[in-house]
């Protein structure tokens, strides 16, 4: 049992996992020729060397469209310049490795690290089969709110932008903004960043071409979102596409969902005298994970790898010994969010209940509705940081 024990808090065999999982399902999924998104990836950089919309439809070289910024097309360069059946392999492996140091610097003792590597194993291998950028978006929240931590604000500048500029997503990193020291030094490092990740894309390509790249991008993203709010979309597993599958109504409106999911999530801040325990911060780490995910509507099955991951932070940052309440709560996350997907959840439930009604961010919702809570009505000072170290 202890050579099992020191073998499952082996970093190195982690890793050694991780990546095995990256190589395999990559190779596994070029073989069987389903790399869509991988597909999408690469041409929005050959789309940009030749001028053309990256926002169109393509369907002769991939199904579906383009939904990354202008800035992508230099980020997915290298891959892209490549051979598919090298370039896919190589942009698995970066997304896992990006992740998996991100995880790293969490100020958790190091095996409650190892515990959300072998927690989120199942749902990073969900991302990986789809190729999903979800992966170093999950990985660039988690390392924004790291460097915020050490004092960092440059580095956590470029990360918040960096994920804004190729998938809006990153922008949530703003939510550890009260934690930031040097405030003032922050917000310049963050236009900086903004106006380097605004104006470089021109640089290769021509300004005039990029800015009519960002009118694009915003139209496109203006149409995803009522193409995603339907009833059979394998998009919208959210809040409001629970809502609106269970009810059988597609014509819910998102907004009464965000503003109330908003109100809930800024309430915390009020506790300020709180902002200097570890684990309220923490807290907010797992909240902000979990509310991207759940009150978008465009999270689909493999976009949970961000949201997971904020549960399994709130679950490890518990007081020992855990309440029953809270190992039901983490088991139940477990089964019908990371695992109802996968074969290992039966098909019958999954086809029907799982998939129809949206039902993979039930779990994340209690999860977060009981974060909210915690972070309002917890006691937070310096012994409870124990919890975390």
């Amino acid at each position: 049992m202890n050579t099992i024990l020191k073998t499952l808090n082996n970093r190195k065999f982690i890793l050694g996992i991780w990546l095995l999982l990256a190589i395999f399902l990559g190779f596994k999924q070029y073989h069987k020729g389903s790399y869509n998104n991988y597909l999408i990836f690469k041409h929005v950089y050959h789309h940009a060397v030749e001028r053309l919309n990256l926002y169109a439809e393509y369907p002769q070289q991939y199904g579906d469209t383009n939904h990354y910024g202008p800035f992508f097309s230099l980020l997915i360069a290298p891959f892209a310049l490549l051979p598919d059946y090298i370039g896919t392999i190589l942009w698995q492996i970066a997304n896992t490795l990006f992740l998996f140091f991100a995880i790293q610097q969490l100020p958790l003792a190091f095996k409650k690290i190892n515990a959300v590597y072998w927690i989120v194993a199942h749902e990073l291998m969900t991302a990986l089969f789809s190729f999903q950028f979800n992966i170093s978006i999950a990985a660039i929240i988690i390392l924004t709110f790291a460097f915020i931590q050490r004092g960092k604000n440059f580095w956590a500048a470029m990360l918040i932008m960096l994920g804004t500029f190729v998938k809006l997503y990153g922008i949530v990193g703003l939510a550890f903004f009260f934690f930031v020291k040097k405030k003032w030094n922050f917000v310049l490092s963050c236009f900086c960043w903004a106006l380097i990740f605004f104006i470089l894309p021109m640089v290769f390509f021509s300004p005039t071409y990029i800015l009519q790249c960002y009118q694009d991008w915003y139209r496109s993203l203006a149409q995803k979102q009522q193409l995603n709010a339907s009833l059979t979309s394998m998009q919208d597993i959210s809040v409001m596409g629970m809502a609106r599958r269970i009810s059988g109504d597609v014509n819910l409106p998102n907004l009464p969902f965000l503003a109330g999911g908003l109100l809930l999530f800024a309430l915390p801040y009020l506790r300020i005298k709180a902002y200097a325990d570890l684990n309220f911060r923490l807290l907010l780490l797992a909240s902000t994970l979990i509310f991207t995910v759940i009150f978008s509507n465009s999270s689909e099955s493999p976009t949970y790898i961000i949201a997971f991951l904020g549960v399994s932070i709130w679950f490890l940052i518990q007081q020992r010994p855990f309440k029953i309440w809270q190992i039901a709560l983490f088991v139940f996350a477990l089964l019908l969010t990371s695992f109802s997907p996968s074969d290992l959840f039966p098909k019958f439930v999954r086809e029907n209940y799982i998939k129809p009604y949206s039902l993979k961010a039930l779990p994340c919702l209690i999860v977060w509705l009981v974060i909210i809570y915690q972070m309002m009505c917890s006691k937070f000072n310096q012994t409870e940081q124990l919890h975390a170290e």
